[in-house]
């Protein structure tokens, strides 16, 4: 039946052109943008995570900003951690040097003096953003002033979001100078006349560090002492100038201090408390300028020599810089190896960065070489619709030839 109405070929026609045309805005889209998923309604599962991986990705990107400024810091610490345990090795050379007979010490100190603020000066220097790993508040200050860490990478669990780090705790093992006490490396007091050792004592119920006379095995056997079957002082004579009645306490091997009870009458088995039998009348550090005398000292001096000078003097300042020296090259040692942590965790943040571009690809990204077959044929279809809808069309224009 032909009607001029009702023209069912065109109808069919139209509809399969809409198809098509239809099919082309999505192929297009996908083509424009590269996306087979480019947003929720393409496919609500696959957008969903793509979103929230982007957004772990974006995240990531921060913390690998955040690594490289811990880097920086990191390798400004160790850069000037570097530079002074060279300096140190100067000043141990300079006092060696004086040890020979006729040296000039007094143009050795001039050296030595120049070497020592070139410490205070590498230490200053040694700043990064504001935060200075070589020079901290260690004594009377707070967490703050101590606490440091690095971004170390960020990471979606079961237990939900969480940002890693690297810590560094800035403390008398790493800081080149206390710039409220004399807890630093460089600046850390010794006593290098007597021969002393730092015990902590309890005098009180106050305990501190005290630098006391240091003795031998062979001197307190020298001194009068009985030794019971446990190899504990059970008596001695103190005869070597202690003071009549005072004991020994056996802090190391082949190391004893001069000690007496803390309250002789309460027991006679009491534990012994060691005591300052000789105080050190001065203390030295290896910095230029030196701090306020600690509990037991009644000054504290700037490491330096001149001509009166002795050896015993010389060989303990230089066991005071070798002892600062091996202190320093380890803390250089930590921080080589948290740069190296750092730049680990910088690669495998980098390759999971990547890991994460390509998995997000697989879920929503169109692939091109179908996407682009695929228009070829929509635009086929296309033309071949159109005719076919010009053809239905056409199609009544025969009814005409009826009416003439």
């Amino acid at each position: 039946m032909t009607s001029i109405l009702t023209n069912t070929a065109a109808m069919a026609a139209l509809s399969t052109l809409r198809s098509i045309s239809s099919s082309m805005e999505e192929t297009q889209a996908h083509v424009s943008s590269g996306l087979r998923v480019a947003s929720a309604s393409d496919n609500a599962a696959y957008w969903s995570i793509a979103t929230t991986m982007r957004s772990d990705n974006m995240a990531l990107s921060a913390v690998q900003d955040a690594l490289g400024l811990g880097a920086a810091k990191v390798d400004t610490a160790y850069a000037g951690m570097e530079s002074a345990v060279e300096v140190v090795k100067q000043i141990k050379a300079k006092l060696v040097a004086a040890t020979e007979d006729g040296v000039d010490k007094t143009k050795i100190q001039e050296e030595i003096t120049q070497l020592q603020q070139q410490l205070v000066s590498i230490s200053e220097a040694a700043s990064f953003s504001g935060e200075n790993w070589l020079q901290a508040k260690l004594t009377g200050g707070a967490a703050a002033d101590t606490d440091k860490s690095v971004v170390a990478s960020f990471v979606r669990d079961a237990a939900g979001v969480s940002v890693k780090k690297v810590d560094y705790t800035l403390s008398a093992t790493n800081v080149l100078f206390d710039t409220n006490g004399d807890l630093g490396l460089l600046d850390q007091t010794t006593n290098i006349e007597n021969d002393g050792v730092v015990v902590n004592v309890n005098i009180n119920g106050t305990t501190g560090p005290y630098n006391v006379t240091k003795y031998t095995t062979a001197d307190v056997i020298t001194a009068g002492a009985v030794f019971d079957a446990g190899g504990n002082i059970a008596a001695t004579t103190a005869s070597d100038g202690a003071g009549a009645g005072v004991g020994f306490v056996k802090v190391a091997e082949d190391t004893w201090v001069a000690a007496t009870e803390q309250n002789p009458g309460a027991s006679t088995g009491q534990e012994a408390f060691a005591k300052e039998a000789n105080p050190s009348t001065n203390l030295w550090q290896i910095t230029t300028t030196a701090l306020a005398p600690s509990t037991n000292a009644t000054s504290v001096s700037a490491l330096s020599i001149s001509a009166a000078t002795t050896a015993t003097q010389l060989s303990g300042m230089i066991t005071l810089v070798d002892t600062a020296l091996s202190k320093m090259t380890s803390a250089a040692a930590k921080l080589g190896s948290i740069n190296s942590r750092i730049d680990l965790q910088t690669s495998f943040v980098s390759s999971l960065t990547d890991s994460l571009d390509s998995g997000i690809g697989r879920l929503v990204d169109a692939d091109m070489n179908e996407e682009s077959t695929r228009l070829k044929a929509l635009q086929t279809q296309q033309s071949l619709g159109i005719q076919a809808l010009s053809i239905a069309n056409s199609a009544s224009e025969g009814v005409l030839q009826l009416f003439r």
